[in-house]
């Protein structure tokens, strides 16, 4: 088999697994004889001359246990091809030229991207104008609808869990109703498996609007029935029946989600008379350690990502369903975000434990 150059890049948010899927795809690379460019700042580093580094076994050792990515990243800049939920811009002809001329000028056989729905869209417009493109799925909201699990996810859940852990001690100490808002702009999954494993007492999800008396009243019920303290997670993306998301306009136009804790706080507070403290975890679930189960992912996904390039399947995006890592085309994964079913099991067995939506 012909010796080849191939290109990786990290680009959006940032989260826990990145670098077991540089790794990952090195070490595949490695053993076919091919050498593996990492671009630097996501798709920024494709901007001639190229901002580049090459990832073989010396550069990629030790990075497993890291959070981040070693070759940074960006959610901003040139190649920007989604600027909020379904809103689609082309990236401009100049940009792809020089994309090509940097493509060109190295060698390149292919290019892997690992991103989330955005960077996605980006690797899709690449591929729709020429370039051999394989995707590599990345989002801790594990949204996406193509695939049933995303890397950075798991880690993101141990977070939650972890300062649930925590609250609880202090909530009960202090007979206080705890409000922790969470990741999650359009889909609660993030909230729900949080709350679940952290023994949440209400769970607030985008899909299933809520309203501010419930949950005061779950208040009130657990307090009637001798419980010392309440629990509720909300997903920054969550809205009541009579109300909207809580939004931040942005110089770029999307609309930045957050800041529903604090008015879920403050409501229930009003309506039970009760002593109420709101934590936002924001980027502490971005960061830090992946969990054993986003380092096997990533690297499962960066080994698959170098094995479709092989096989020459461009245009596809690695996907894991029912224990299997394969692939579908990128066209697939950018079409619909994977929300959470109201009425799936494991929103069930989240009501069977009494946990209370809000609904």
């Amino acid at each position: 088999m012909e010796k080849k150059r191939i290109g990786i890049l990290t680009s959006g948010g940032d989260c826990s697994g990145l670098n077991a899927v540089l790794r990952g795809a090195s070490r595949a690379a490695d053993k076919l004889g091919w050498e593996l460019i990492g671009f630097r700042d996501g798709f920024e580093g494709l901007l001639p001359p190229g901002d580049y580094t090459i990832l073989d076994r010396r550069a990629t050792a030790g990075i497993m246990h890291l959070g981040g990515t070693i070759l940074g990243t960006v959610n901003k800049g040139h190649f920007v091809a989604k600027v909020g939920a379904g809103d689609v811009m082309a990236i401009p002809p100049d940009i792809i030229a020089k994309a090509r001329q940097t493509f060109d000028a190295l060698g390149l056989h292919a290019l892997i991207t690992i991103g989330g729905d955005g960077s996605l869209s980006t690797a899709l417009q690449l591929h729709e104008e020429g370039f051999p493109v394989v995707g590599v799925p990345k989002t801790i909201d594990n949204d996406l609808e193509a695939t049933a699990r995303t890397f950075g996810f798991d880690s993101a859940v141990a977070c939650v869990a972890d300062a649930l852990d925590r609250l609880h001690t202090t909530a009960t100490s202090h007979k206080r109703v705890m409000v922790l808002e969470v990741m999650g702009r359009h889909a609660g999954w993030i909230a729900l498996h949080g709350g679940l494993a952290g023994g949440a007492d209400v769970i607030l999800i985008p899909e299933i609007p809520f309203e501010f008396a419930k949950v005061a009243d779950e208040v009130m019920r657990r307090e009637h029935e001798g419980a010392k303290s309440t629990m509720i997670v909300v997903a920054e993306g969550a809205s009541s029946k009579d109300g909207r998301q809580k939004r931040h306009s942005t110089a770029s136009g999307e609309h930045r989600l957050g800041g529903i804790g604090e008015i879920v706080g403050r409501e229930i507070g009003e309506r039970t008379e009760k002593e109420v403290r709101t934590c936002v975890l924001g980027h502490l679930q971005r960061g830090g350690a992946p969990t054993t189960l986003d380092r096997i992912l990533g690297t499962t996904f960066g080994v698959k990502a170098v094995q479709l390039v092989a096989e020459g399947r461009f245009g596809t995006m690695v996907s894991y369903q029912n224990y299997v890592t394969m692939d579908v085309p990128i066209s697939h994964a950018v079409h619909k975000l994977r929300r959470v079913s109201p009425d799936c099991q494991m929103v069930e067995t989240a009501r069977a434990v009494e946990i209370s939506f809000g609904d």
